[in-house]
């Protein structure tokens, strides 16, 4: 008695549907993706000399064991806001060069800053730090920012700088993209500008 031979699995249209299939995995997988740091870069001319004077500066150090140290001093991260804002608010100057600061709510300490738009904010870091350490320490110095431009907003214009910038961007709202509401917002940037240097690891 013959053999009867077993029917051959047609295989011709796999090539398709693994094709389709892959299509289809590429089309609907959600990759996450880790947000960094909200920074604009500077424009690619070179920089005009400036000469900074040193007690506008605030130098925050991260060292190999996640240390700050903040103006040559150890600090602990809670109360790095708190020095941040000491400094950018101080309001030492006397009128000279349009340093004086009317609008200060600081010590007016000679030794320490100038003005708020002098005041740069200098951050450096060891190859060896967390890089959660300094994110922590970044947001710290934001921070400082955003709390000085919500005093200001309030006491100009009785509301909130945060509430502020998202009606100017809110479609729904009556003042999106609102001119009057633009110029308050620049208005307290321009008094608070966020001037944080970011070092090369060291």
């Amino acid at each position: 008695m013959a053999k009867r031979s077993a029917p051959e699995v047609n295989a011709g249209s796999m090539a398709d549907i693994a094709f389709l299939l892959l299509i289809f995995f590429l089309v609907t997988t959600t990759i996450e993706v880790d947000s960094g740091i909200s920074s604009k870069l500077p424009p690619d001319i070179p920089p005009p000399e400036v000469k900074i004077k040193q007690k506008n500066i605030f130098t925050v150090e991260l060292n190999k064991d996640n240390q700050m140290l903040v103006e040559e001093e150890l600090m602990k991260i809670k109360d790095l806001k708190a020095a941040a804002i000491k400094f950018i608010d101080n309001g030492a100057g006397e009128g000279t060069e349009g340093t004086k600061c009317d609008y200060c709510n600081g010590a007016k300490d000679p030794a320490s800053s100038d003005h708020p738009s002098k005041a740069i904010v200098s951050i450096t870091h060891s190859r060896a730090t967390d890089y959660e350490t300094f994110i922590v320490v970044y947001d710290q110095l934001v921070s400082a920012y955003t709390e000085l431009r919500e005093r200001l907003a309030q006491r100009l214009y009785n509301r909130s700088f945060k509430e502020m910038e998202a009606s100017y961007d809110d479609s729904n709202s009556p003042q999106f993209k609102s001119e009057k509401l633009k110029e308050k917002i620049d208005n307290i940037k321009n008094k608070y500008p966020r001037i944080i240097s970011k070092a090369e690891p060291k």
